[in-house]
């Protein structure tokens, strides 16, 4: 298989890939399905792993045969954080994600590579699923700690197993909270709940996380997987770009005044009535028919 089929942001259809570093994708009818894939050490990210997602939801976004993204991990870990370790024998675990900006060994930093790292690494990272023009779905399966648990938040819609958690693990370690986080939070569930997440790094259960808000729904760990596939197959039959245009509108919304976004609005349907889609969803409704979307 050549370097550009592995690192162009999609598998030939039904078969899976595994990339350098542990982490698996595969396209099969419309999903691509995206599995951090290092056990483990309950699937800690690494430098390169946000490298390789950030340029398969590129890849998303610019394939017409890609119409929903799923998010998910194997083992009891859905993300334990950053990795900032990868390679040492005492990798991070869910409780312990990972280490302060300079673990003890690594090269000797000064002012400015901490925030340079978290402006080029840690922010693109949860950016790339924000700014994907496919509906991404998280799909939860065990701990999201850290820049784990943003990256869940960042997705489009969250489904949880009932053993799934999520910790705001920076304050445990003295850290602020990055890839994010205080940007999504407030939106999500306010900034007084937010808080209260970010300032005692408690664990919250996934029970609690849908009475929050922050999941859609939680379910047995046997249909996590059913669930999500069932929920991408509905999206992947969609008027993809209609979805796409709503995204970046409900994505923007509390970002901008009301004018502005009335007018993002008024230009986002413009653009949505010139797609095949629309004129397929109008034709229906008259012909009294299920629409047949492809996605354009």
């Amino acid at each position: 298989m050549s370097e550009g089929k592995r690192t162009g942001g999609r598998a030939p259809v039904g078969e899976e890939q595994r990339m350098a570093g542990g982490l698996l994708h595969r396209t099969e009818s419309g999903v691509l399905w995206i599995t951090l894939d290092r056990p483990e050490v309950l699937n800690a990210v690494t430098r390169e792993q946000r490298k390789r997602i950030i340029a398969l939801l590129a890849g998303a976004s610019a394939d017409p045969e890609v119409r929903a993204v799923v998010i998910t991990a194997t083992g009891r870990g859905f993300c334990a954080g950053a990795d900032l370790r990868a390679g040492r024998p005492e990798s991070a675990g869910a409780e312990d994600p990972a280490p302060g900006p300079d673990p003890a060994g690594g090269p000797e930093r000064v002012p400015g590579d901490v925030a340079r790292m978290i402006r080029l690494e840690a922010q693109p990272f949860i950016a790339a699923v924000l700014d994907c023009e496919k509906p991404v779905i998280a799909a939860v399966n065990g701990t999201a700690a850290g820049i784990g648990a943003h990256l869940a938040f960042a997705c489009d819609l969250v489904l949880a197993s009932e053993s799934a958690r999520f910790i705001e693990v920076f304050v445990r370690r003295g850290l602020v909270p990055d890839g994010g986080g205080a940007y999504l939070l407030p939106r999500l569930i306010g900034p007084q709940r937010a808080k209260e997440l970010m300032f005692f790094g408690d664990a919250l259960s996934a029970a609690d996380a849908l009475r929050m808000g922050l999941v859609n729904r939680v379910v047995a760990a046997d249909e996590l997987e059913k669930t999500a596939r069932a929920w991408a197959g509905r999206l992947a039959q969609g008027p993809t770009r209609a979805l796409a245009l709503t995204k970046h509108l409900v994505n923007t919304s509390l970002d901008t005044d009301r004018a502005s976004a009335f007018a993002a609005e008024a230009a986002a349907v413009e653009i949505a009535m010139a797609t095949h889609d629309a004129n397929e969803g109008v034709a229906s409704f008259v012909e009294r028919r299920k629409p047949e979307y492809r996605g354009r």
